[in-house]
């Protein structure tokens, strides 16, 4: 790992990756988690800066992700690896079975998975209409596609993705999944494009068509976001007081979810004068790092950081709460 961050075996640039080093704040004997390793950039940071009593864990859906892990971390008994969703966080014992200093999810989908056709996740790179983080899930994005009605496709589309043309592209993708299924990425791409308007102001770049509805797929076909919820309260649950939460989100919807859970616990919710009065609130956390986003040198080295958030909060102890 370079200083910058960059993997040298794979020439992954994990996003703001000084940031979440400093965010978490990791001693050499601590106890760390990353639940979404990824291809291992952070994880290698905070590994790096362990001693040989520290620890870390690691946890993806995805089994390339798992086998990467195994080759780089493997053999460096600090290390334990386990394949499985953040959503399951509180039922790995070596996670739960001692409390952790630090803890970082960095949300959505990984780079490498959006470079490999074959996973499907991409418009711009045709391959298999799959979408699916953990290979062996139930459903890919094909079999939802073909089963769904239009109105849930819609709701799916405006829901997860913000797509004021939902209802259209449902309409015509029920439309035309009638005369043949669909199998392909850039086949799903080019009806979803024939259906949304072209909205460029001048000196804005144009976002492809596709970009908000295969964001909605994947989100639905994963279920991103109600893991997310379950990881979050696994994750407090799982922290020392002390320990630090760091949680990288890339669009709205992961954002506004990691803001209201990390203001739900720091923060006294405003009252009402008309309601009996509440029982005295206790937080749980201290916010540390509110929205940071990449600068420029980091957007000129990497433009996939553009819309990156970090949020860092910190457990609070029974004293430091009351």
């Amino acid at each position: 790992m370079t200083a910058g961050g960059t993997d040298a075996m794979s020439g992954h640039l994990p996003v703001l990756y000084a940031q979440v080093l400093d965010g978490l704040r990791v001693r050499q004997d601590g106890r760390y988690l990353d639940g979404t390793f990824g291809r291992g950039g952070h994880a290698g940071g905070v590994l790096g800066q362990l001693g040989p009593d520290g620890r870390l864990l690691v946890m993806d859906k995805d089994p390339d992700a798992i086998a990467v892990a195994e080759a780089r971390f493997g053999s460096d008994p600090r290390v334990s690896i386990r394949r499985g969703s953040f959503a399951d966080l509180a039922t790995w014992d070596a996670a739960t079975e001692a409390p952790l200093d630090g803890l970082l999810f960095d949300l959505g989908v990984s780079s490498p998975q959006l470079d490999v056709a074959e996973r499907g996740f991409s418009f711009g790179k045709d391959g298999p209409l799959d979408m699916r983080m953990d290979p062996d899930a139930d459903e890919s994005a094909a079999e939802w596609i073909a089963r769904a009605d239009e109105a849930a496709i819609a709701d799916v589309l405006w829901t997860y993705g913000e797509e004021r043309m939902s209802r259209r592209i449902a309409r015509a993708i029920v439309a035309r999944r009638a005369e043949a299924p669909f199998l392909r990425t850039a086949d799903l791409a080019a009806v979803i494009a024939a259906n949304v308007p072209r909205r460029i102001k001048p000196g804005q770049k144009e976002t492809h068509p596709a970009t908000r509805s295969f964001q909605a797929i994947r989100i639905h076909v994963n279920r991103e976001l109600a893991d997310l919820e379950t990881g979050l309260d696994a994750a407090l649950d799982a922290l020392r007081p002390g320990g630090r939460l760091a949680v990288i989100s890339f669009h709205s919807l992961e954002d506004r979810i990691v803001k209201r859970f990390i203001a739900g616990h720091a923060k006294a919710p405003a009252g009402n004068r008309r309601l009996p009065e509440a029982a005295p609130f206790v937080p749980r956390l201290r916010i540390v790092a509110d929205a940071t986003r990449a600068d420029d040198a980091e957007l000129r080295a990497n433009p996939r950081a553009r819309s990156a958030v970090l949020r860092v909060a910190e457990k609070l102890g029974v004293e430091a709460a009351a």
